[in-house]
């Protein structure tokens, strides 16, 4: 098989396997009501069980396994343990049910098979020229799969109860995870590698020294802490707020989906941008535009209307940062273990949603409110907005080791 069409290949079945499968996942607010109710939990004990699988599926382990056993034996048990842990969830009594089976387990599940081996199978295979585009691409399916999986899943809700949409949810798991065949297997060293051949070959260990000690690398992980933060509390809680305020459900279900479809527009935008422009500028539009979004979401009337309109709106500019983010990490340090530093990034991103998701839950449940959280989802757009600037996205030189940072100190 050409290297075009292995890419195509891998571009294909990696952009479908995030379409359904993070599609489901992105539905998870959809189940807070009718969990909580029947349950008789509060709010904070779901998003607590939301944030760890959150946390968990963003563990670096998953990218290390990746790199070192292969993509397409991860992708594929990671499959298997995220459509278990649908069905188990779908069997919970008790807050400590939905911790084990929604929070770890389909943690577990969603890392092996989800944004970051994916991502870094796409890396691999994917000519430099093309990466971003390739990576916008993989995170316009994962909107695709919001938008038409939203829907989907409020429909199983309400025709068979929230176990009964748990179960169906799993099972398609399970046969999605069958397009893990199509991704490659172990990481090819130097294949499509944009750092230069003539450069000795760094070991795992050495290259994430170096990337620790990257000012640039770690601005990142704030910025994309920030992102995290802001997609999880959103896309967790956004529902039943939005309800909360006397919007209908059907318009609540229907703005969390337009994120999902206007994401398909940014994500495009974005990664065509970020083959040809500064990836660092368009990052710090990024954030900055969503600070502006979420100000005026919250000081204008809401309604049926704008609450859709606010979904449109951040959408655009939900998942842009993806293709833009690990776009500068495979440009600065390659794709050798593309994977493994991606998965770190990743975890930041997760850390921001963990808390995103538990402390939306915790703030509202003490003060019956969620404007505090929206105040600091605000403030941190501004941080977002600020730490990029000074990153630079030259190929990093690790005999030279010159840092990210504008300043070259």
């Amino acid at each position: 098989m050409s290297q075009n069409n292995r890419f195509l290949l891998v571009l294909g079945c990696a952009s479908l396997s995030i379409l359904l499968s993070m599609g489901i996942r992105q539905g998870m607010g959809l189940f807070l009501e009718p969990v909580t109710a029947a349950l008789g939990l509060d709010r904070e004990t779901f998003s607590l069980a939301i944030a760890w699988q959150q946390l968990i599926l963003a563990l670096p382990l998953f990218g290390v396994l990746a790199d070192v056993l292969g993509f397409r034996r991860i992708a594929l048990l990671g499959g298997v343990i995220y459509g278990a842990g649908l069905w188990l969830a779908s069997q919970s009594e008790t807050a400590w049910d939905l911790y084990a089976n929604l929070g770890i387990v389909v943690g577990i599940g969603i890392g092996l098979s989800g944004m970051i081996v994916v991502m870094g199978a796409v890396g691999q295979v994917a000519p430099p020229e093309r990466r971003s585009t390739a990576f916008g691409i993989v995170t316009v399916a994962f909107s695709i799969g919001m938008f038409t999986m939203i829907p989907l899943i409020q429909f199983w809700i309400e025709r068979y109860g929230w176990s009964g949409a748990l179960e169906t949810a799993g099972g398609m798991v399970l046969v999605i995870s069958l397009l893990a065949l199509g991704l490659p297997g172990k990481t090819s060293s130097g294949e499509n590698n944009s750092q230069s051949k003539s450069e000795p070959e760094l070991g795992l260990v050495k290259t994430l020294s170096g990337a620790g000690t990257h000012s640039g690398y770690l601005l990142l992980n704030l910025g994309f802490f920030v992102c995290g933060f802001h997609v999880a509390f959103i896309g967790t809680h956004l529902p039943a707020f939005l309800q909360g305020e006397g919007v209908s459900a059907s318009a609540a279900s229907w703005a969390l989906a337009m994120i999902g479809l206007f994401n398909i527009f940014g994500s495009l935008v974005f990664g065509r941008l970020g083959d040809s422009l500064s990836k660092k500028s368009l990052l710090s539009f990024i954030y900055a535009l969503r600070t502006v979004v979420i100000s005026l979401f919250l000081l204008i009337p809401l309604s049926d209307i704008t609450a859709i309109a606010f979904g449109a709106a951040i959408g655009f500019l939900w998942l842009a940062t993806v293709p833009l983010t690990s776009g500068i990490v495979a440009q600065v340090f390659g794709t050798r273990y593309l994977t493994t530093l991606w998965a770190i990034v990743f975890f930041s991103h997760q850390l921001g949603a963990f808390l995103g998701i538990w402390l939306g839950g915790r703030v509202y449940d003490s003060t019956g409110s969620y404007t505090t959280i929206w105040l600091a989802a605000i403030a941190l757009g501004i941080v977002a907005a600020v730490v990029h600037l000074p990153i630079r996205e030259q190929p990093w030189k690790p005999a030279i080791q010159e840092p990210l940072t504008a300043s070259g100190k």
